[in-house]
């Protein structure tokens, strides 16, 4: 008796240290996020046939894809996709209410990752290494998973851009980096690290970039062959600094002396240095080989599409040729992860953080209505009127975001009605030509608006770092001067706001759905594959039917 009680004892001890140690639970060994800054849904298809069968098309014939998966709120910028994506929520509720924003209470501007109380570690630090997810009021779903585990899982953040990198990794993330184009380098924060690791000094001192200029920048495949882009030299493109014409072939040795390191950011080369980190990450960290048996994550950003883009505009060749060659990398990291991390080991999912606009001069020269909605003079120009109306100049502070932002101080301190200010501009706004629709955000949730762009507009209203009124313009317009050249972002159309949401890997079912979900959608849906709690500001529904439940 005495030894079969020892027995169950022993078995028991067993089972309870292996459920401890998680082996258990099926749980895939690494989660890779990856967000195509600035890609709109059509691409996936628009460039289809030239794709290869190991890069997007490989995600879309293995993985789940849903079709009509659309952005929450507005405005369609950067830091708001990147911190929606991954914690479900919207603007309302995790307080990223723009790359830039307006602290209402102070009429200080902000930066989406700015933190004056740490410091830049690595390259040339100064301002660009001030950097934290401070700002972030809400959880991650990378945090969630950090929390789940005890924080044995390690989180890495990896972009270009600071916010591409900061935010999707979350408050709790054992590292995040970004580029210093001033010096070329990869670094980080102090509220991560003192220090960086040797593999990141190693990857530096390689200076990856300078190999990527030797290589210049010409076009993947015979010039004439992309038909589905404009001409090379045409009005709609903005050259690089030291370049006559934006044409093919480039000289990026060349080109470097007057745009410095800066330079890699909008060439295809950004997207592969910054997977080639990517790599060096998952090996130095042994990202996937996690010695207490729990999920890993990567988050990753490829900004240099956004910077092509605003440089180019969507219909160049500079566009296409960079998801031609984006395709080739993504082919080459998906291979490198099959056998690093183990096919079927790992989960990736790939969406954006908002899509672009055609150069609105394009478009009318295809005699389409659009146009340039130019901020600086609609506001000296409501400021004039204000001022003859209630004796105040400068009323407006700012027009960014697509939201009015008053001068807070000023109307506090003359006593002015804010009511009435309110009021006046909402009414003087709708007859500024570009101008759909204006409302005060005290009447936003019952305005005489189509409820989709009310709901979105509603989502991106935070009350302390968002303006008081809301415009929207009409589709094919964008803040901006007249016939400025490359394109931008930030409204409601379905060109900005229709992005891609393709999984693929452990825990997901290989297939498609047509009804409509949302960004918010993304990070339940990953939580649900992790069996995790949602992050805590979550609004999002997770997407059943990507979910092969193990």
């Amino acid at each position: 008796m005495k030894i079969r009680t020892t027995l169950f004892a022993a078995v028991g001890c067993m089972f309870s240290l292996t459920a401890l140690a998680g082996g258990t639970l099926p749980k895939p060994k690494l989660v890779v996020g990856v967000v195509v800054d600035q890609m709109r849904w059509d691409y996936l298809y628009r460039y289809y046939d030239r794709y290869s069968d190991n890069g997007f098309k490989r995600l879309l014939n293995e993985g789940f894809s849903s079709e009509n998966t659309y952005i929450d709120y507005v405005p369609t910028y950067t830091a708001i996709g990147h911190s929606t994506i991954y914690t479900g929520s919207v603007p309302a509720i995790h307080g990223i209410a723009g790359n830039d924003f307006i602290i209402q209470a102070t009429g200080e501007s902000m930066y989406c990752t700015q933190d004056d109380s740490v410091e830049g570690v690595g390259g040339g630090a100064g301002k660009i290494g001030k950097q934290s997810p401070k700002n972030l009021l809400v959880s991650t779903v990378t945090d969630q998973l950090r929390l789940a585990t005890n924080f044995q899982s390690k989180v890495v953040g990896i972009a270009i851009k600071d916010r591409g990198g900061i935010l999707p990794a979350g408050h709790f993330a054992n590292a995040a980096y970004w580029l210093d184009g001033t010096t070329g380098d990869w670094i980080t924060s102090t509220y991560y690290m003192k220090d960086l690791p040797k593999w990141v000094k190693s990857f530096n001192k390689e200076k990856l970039a300078d190999k990527y200029f030797k290589q210049g920048w010409n076009t993947l495949y015979p010039i004439n062959t992309y038909v589905l882009s404009t001409a090379d030299d045409n009005v709609y493109e903005e050259p690089f600094k030291g370049e006559d014409k934006p044409v093919f072939p480039r000289n990026l040795v060349k080109l470097k002396k007057d745009n410095g390191y800066d330079l890699i950011k909008a060439t295809p080369f950004g997207n592969s240095l910054t997977l080639d980190f990517a790599k060096a990450a998952i090996d130095s960290e042994e990202l996937g080989a996690n010695p207490a048996g729990v999920t890993d994550f990567l988050a990753v950003s490829l900004s240099s599409t956004d910077y092509v883009g605003h440089q180019f505009a969507i219909n160049s060749i500079e566009v296409e040729d960079t998801y031609l060659r984006l395709d080739a990398d993504l082919g080459e990291f998906l291979t490198y992860l099959d056998k690093k991390v183990g096919k079927g080991n790992y989960t990736l999912f790939l969406t954006a953080d908002h899509g672009a606009a055609h150069n609105p001069k394009y478009f009318a020269d295809q005699k389409g209505n659009a146009g340039y909605f130019n901020t600086a003079e609609a506001r000296k120009t409501l400021n004039e009127k204000l001022e003859k109306k209630f004796g105040e100049k400068d009323i407006i502070k700012s027009l960014t975001n697509y939201q009015v932002h008053l001068n807070n101080a000023l109307v506090e301190e003359k006593g002015l009605e804010e009511e009435d200010i309110r009021e006046y501009i909402v009414r003087e706004m709708k007859k500024l030509e570009g101008i759909a629709f204006v409302t005060d955000m005290d009447d936003a949730a019952s305005a005489a608006i189509p409820a989709k762009i009310r709901e979105r507009i509603v989502n991106g209203y935070n009350i302390k770092r968002s303006g008081v009124i809301q415009y929207i313009l009409e589709p094919q317009w964008y803040s901006g001067k007249k016939d400025s050249k490359g394109t931008t972002h930030g409204t409601w159309g379905s060109y900005d706001a229709h992005i891609p949401a393709v999984f693929m890997g452990w825990g997901v079912k290989p297939g498609k759905t047509i009804r409509e979900t949302h960004m918010t959608d993304i990070a339940p849906t990953i939580a649900e594959i992790l069996k995790i709690e949602v992050p805590n500001g979550n609004i999002g529904t997770p997407i059943h039917e990507a979910v092969d439940v193990k």
